[in-house]
Parts: structure tokens; sequence; C-alpha cells
């Protein structure tokens, strides 16, 4: 018999084995009805996901992220060419939730490439001080107004959480240890904002409590800058988690200081504090110990709490230095569809809903407000700024930057460039050396739009860009302001007037801008 002739008949075996296989089993009535054809079904059930993004998708619709913004975080993260040709593809006039940037007819003029005091890297830093308000021992006004969100080691790769630290070392930005403790793999100079979690992870005692001592020592182990109490996330709010013993490690258990051999719970709920008003002695406490800015992170549902919160920090002085707000929208954690899908406001209506709290109170300024949530491209980052962040956090656009391509199976550990994953056989092909520099080369770019951005509305720093500058597009060819569309009171989103000045002489001194140019692109 022919080589062919054994094929053949090897194949007519295997095909019969996996006949009988499928009359036989019970758990796939299609399989048992129709063997072996019956499989067509769920390989193009398998195979729908990447067809849709390369071939059926068009360029801006596909989501989380569509094929445009994902080639503009590859090439700006590549040094390659970010620019797109020919006009855009998006309906502007007809498009509801349109954001439109009304530029200025005299910009401020940042030099090109190859201009006399051109700087590719040109300083961005954040517009407030954090902890300067509560006057903390170790307040600092971060270098980078664009900085990692949380995300932990075990949800990342170890290859993955050490490019993400080696890039914001070079990028002179901060990496969010998210709540799984600060690994090793977070410390290859990047500086640190250390997330705690309801499971207290790295400063836990025996039983799970949270232990002031492991708090110091950990702190004392690690380039940590600030600290930021997780109450909830976009992902799934309200939702504690679980960590099979099966996945627990030995890496995994001496870093989050919890047993081998245990399913590792983390509550729904903090144990350390009760109410809003234990929460700002909690803040207190931690700061004191450390002298560093301490803040929180939540997703918005509720708004009581954000208006108690108001209330207490008007009369009794206490107040977090920071409050990250994240948007409903989801995020790198996996979660119930329900909650990906239902739970917590999308991140502007969140951000405008605890703004106007806060603002109402006189507030708004003495805290450093961070925006997270899908803000990791100029128009939409300078909206959010606009709209009263001082900074913003990237997170999904951050693994984008390293490596990801969207494959959306974060949830099951098979991520296919290594990021989401704690294979060895499908980290391996991740270069944290690569990979940090890309990230260094996405967080210095989206910087640079940002800045271009303030430039054209006649403003030389993002955060100083005021709400009237930009403006959403309503059905039926209607233009709306965006101070109208969020109900925003005249003057807020802006930095206090000290802040401000701070920043312009800032930038005026790295433009080598006089005074009186930044007054009459100001005033316009």
């Amino acid at each position: 018999m022919t080589v062919l002739g054994w094929l053949a008949l090897g194949l007519a075996a295997l095909t019969l084995a996996l006949a009988l296989r499928d009359l036989v089993q019970t758990k796939h009535t299609l399989l048992r009805n129709f063997p072996v054809i019956g499989h067509g079904r769920y390989l193009v059930e398998l195979l729908g996901p990447p067809v849709r993004q390369y071939f059926v998708a068009r360029n801006d619709e596909e989501r989380p992220f569509s094929r445009d913004q994902r080639r503009w975080i590859y090439a700006s993260a590549k040094k390659e060419n970010n620019y797109f040709g020919f006009g855009t593809d998006n309906d502007l006039e007809l498009t509801p939730g349109y954001v439109i940037v009304r530029h200025a007819t005299f910009p401020v003029h940042f030099p090109h490439a190859g201009e006399p005091g051109y700087d590719a890297s040109y300083a961005c830093p954040s517009a407030k001080v954090l902890g300067g308000h509560r006057r903390r021992a170790k307040a600092f006004r971060p270098s980078s107004i664009v900085n990692t969100s949380a995300m932990s080691f075990g949800s990342l790769s170890p290859r993955a959480i050490e490019a993400i630290n080696r890039g914001v070392k070079l990028a002179g930005a901060l990496q969010n240890t998210g709540e799984g403790g600060i690994s090793d793999h977070h410390r290859h100079g990047g500086e640190l904002v250390w997330q705690i979690g309801t499971g207290y992870f790295g400063c836990r005692d025996e039983k799970g409590r949270f232990s002031m001592e492991r708090f110091l020592e950990t702190v004392a182990s690690a380039p940590v800058r600030a600290i930021e109490i997780k109450l909830s996330q976009g992902a799934k709010p309200g939702l504690g988690g679980v960590l099979p013993a099966a996945k627990i490690t030995p890496e995994i258990a001496r870093i989050r200081l919890i047993p081998l051999g245990q399913d590792c719970i983390s509550p729904a709920h903090h144990g350390a504090f009760h109410d809003t008003d234990s929460l700002l002695d909690f803040i207190e406490r931690l700061a004191d110990a450390t002298g560093l800015p301490v803040g929180i992170k939540s997703a918005v549902g509720e708004l009581t709490f954000w208006e108690e919160l108001a209330r207490l920090v008007d009369t009794t002085g206490r107040a977090p230095d920071f409050v990250t707000i994240d948007g409903g929208e989801g995020g790198t954690g996996a979660a119930p569809l329900a909650f990906s899908d239902h739970v917590a406001l999308p991140f502007k209506l969140g951000l405008a809903s605890v703004y106007r709290a806060l603002a109402e109170r006189g507030v708004a300024e003495k805290l450093t407000l961070i925006g997270s949530g899908k803000l990791g491209f100029p128009a939409v980052g300078l909206l959010a700024l606009a709209m009263g962040c001082d900074m913003l956090n990237v997170a999904r656009e951050t693994m984008l930057a390293i490596g990801c391509i969207q494959a959306q199976e974060c949830h099951t550990g098979n991520c296919p460039t290594g990021v989401a994953t704690q294979s060895r056989w499908l980290m391996r092909g991740l270069d944290p050396t690569d990979k940090s520099a890309r990230l260094a080369n996405y967080l210095i770019t989206l910087r640079k739009e940002l800045l271009a951005l303030s430039g054209a509305c006649g403003v030389v720093h993002p955060a100083l860009v005021p709400l009237e500058r930009l403006a959403i597009v309503d059905p039926g060819f209607a233009l709306r302001p965006a101070r109208e569309v969020f109900r925003y009171e005249a003057g807020w989103g802006a930095p206090p007037e000290d802040e401000r000045a701070a920043i312009e002489r800032f930038m005026r001194d790295q433009l080598k801008l006089g005074p009186a140019a930044i007054e009459s692109h100001a005033a316009e």
C-alpha cells in the first residue's frame, strides 16, 4: 500500500472513532445527532471572534477597542507612523456622544521634529501635588500626567509586570500594583502606587486582617510613592473574589502572605473600616505612619457615599489625597457578564456625578482626581482632564502596548501573547526589555499628543483646557457644550489658581515662551 493509502486509511479510522465517540456521548445533542460534521459548528464558533476582528468589523466599530484605536497604540509603541491618511472614517455629525475639540484661532506652538527647541519627550506633570492639600511629609508632583492603572501579578504574567515596571521607569511614570501585592517583578526601578484591596495582600496577619506591622515592612521594601485603597473596580464592583488553591503557587503565597493549599478569599468589603468616617480614619492612620499620599479607588454606584465623603472633607478636614474614578465599562479583571455590562456608571457619567458632589461642597480642588476607564487616547483623555481629572490611568491600553492583541482570553489563562497568563510556554515570547521600551514610547506619545491638543486649544497644559473647548454631538446635527451635557457650573473642572500658575510657569520655561504669549492665548 502506498503512503497516501496508509494516510487515507488512518484518516478514515480516526473519523470512525470520532463518529462512535459522538454517538455514545450524552453531553452534546448536536454531536449525537450529527456525528463528526457537528464539530464544524464549534469550529466556526471558535473562529468567530478573530474572523470578525480581522475581516468583518470596520475600523471604528469593534469593541472594546476598535481597529483604529489598536493601530494607533501599536504604531505609537513601536515609534512607527501613527498618522491616518485621507480623512476620518467616523461620522462626525450624526454619532451621538462624539467628542469635538474647539481649537483656538491662535494656538500655542509646540516645536515639531527638526525645529530648534524640539524635545520628543516634553515633560507633562500632574496638575496638582499629590498629598499637597493635607501636607503629607512625602507629598510630590507626579512627573507624568499619564500612568498605568491597577493590574495585579497573578492576573498578568511575571514578564508583563516586569515590562510595565521597566517601561514606567523609562517614561518617568508610575505603576499601580493592583491588589495582588508587590512582587519581585515590580522591583525593576519603576516607582509604585501600592493598591490595597479587601484581602490586604502583603499587609495581612494570619487571619487575613490588616496588619500595620506588615504594611510598614512592605512599604519600606519597595519604591512606593503612594497608597491606593481599592473600594471597588469597574470590572466587578461590589463583588469579592476567590483565587482557587490550585492556582496559588509558592511565589503568590509568599507575596500575598497567604497559605498554600487553601482557597484565597477576597471579601466584597473591607474589614479595617465600615463606613465613610472610619475610612477617613484609616486613611489618616496610613498617611501618618508613612508620610505617603493615601487615596481611594472606586467605581461609581450610589451617590450617598460621595455626598457623605464631600461633607466630611468639608467639615472635618480629613480627606483622601486622591480619588481614582473607575468606569463601569469593565477592564482587565474577568467578571460575570451582568457585572461588566450593568453594574456601576460608565466613566464619564461616574466622574461627572462625583465631581458635582465634591464641587457643590467646594472640596473638589482639595483632592487629586484620577480617571481610569478607556482614557488612553488623546481626545477622550482631554475631555476627562477638562471635566476635572488631574491625571489619567491606563490599563488595557498598557496591555496593548506590550503586545496584547485583544484576543479576549484573559479569563481563561490562555492569553496567546503571554500578557494575561501564568503559562510558562505562552509567556516565553514576551521579552520585558523590548516591551518596556514599547510601553514607554506609548506613554510618551500619549502625553505628547495631549500637549498638542492643549496647544491647539490655546493653553500650555492639558489639565488647563477649559470645558468650553469641548462639545458633544447630539442626534440631528446638534452640538451641545460639554459643560451643559455634564451639568457643570462655570469654573468647575479647572485647577486652583496657585496650581494653574505653577504649571504655567513650568511649561512656559520648558517651551521658552514669555508670560505674554500664554496670557494672549488663554484670553481668547
